[in-house]
């Protein structure tokens, strides 16, 4: 079967997919933001507290990416069975 084609309708889904999947690329990345000790949580030095934090945070914003990749993709197939 072949894939319906990608409009330029669906592009602005595609660029929101990208960005999500991009901050928690990106910020990890940014050591000068992060590199001191306070604040401190629950003894943790905020540097490491910091890179912990954003493991829930990336895979909150993959999953929100997966979602909607998937329904764009359901939408596309809809729209080309018409």
């Amino acid at each position: 079967m072949a894939e319906p084609p990608r409009t330029t309708r669906n592009r602005p889904v595609w660029w929101l997919v990208g960005i999500l999947l991009l901050i928690p690329t990106v910020m990890p990345l940014m050591v000068n933001m992060y590199a001191r000790e306070d604040p401190e949580l629950f003894g943790f030095p905020f540097f490491f507290w910091y890179q912990f934090m954003w493991i829930p945070i990336a895979a909150t914003l993959t999953f929100i990416a997966y979602r909607i990749t998937t329904r764009q993709e359901q939408r596309d197939r809809e729209a080309g069975e018409r």
